[in-house]
């Protein structure tokens, strides 16, 4: 069984501005770490359960996730933005 996350699966300086970027990049580090093997689909099961109740918590924090065919191992992103997003 995989680690839950390792260092690459990690953005410290997240760049993004919106949360679907943010998703779209900690996705993306997801697909490189051959965690996901579908990059659109997986987004959109992350979007169509955001749309059921969103993950967003009080602090700015937000914890997207989903449960997705694209996803082959348990898996944890995590990402920080200095500036915050929208």
């Amino acid at each position: 069984m995989s680690e839950l996350i390792t260092a690459e699966l990690v953005d410290l300086d997240l760049s993004a501005t919106t949360k679907d970027a943010a998703a779209r990049s900690l996705a993306e580090r997801m697909v490189a770490a051959h965690r996901v093997t579908d990059l659109d689909g997986f987004l959109a099961d992350v979007a169509a359960r955001e749309a059921q109740m969103p993950t967003g918590l009080d602090g700015g924090i937000g914890i997207p996730h989903c449960r997705s065919e694209h996803v082959n191992a348990p898996t944890l992103a995590f990402g920080r933005s200095s500036a915050g997003i929208d």
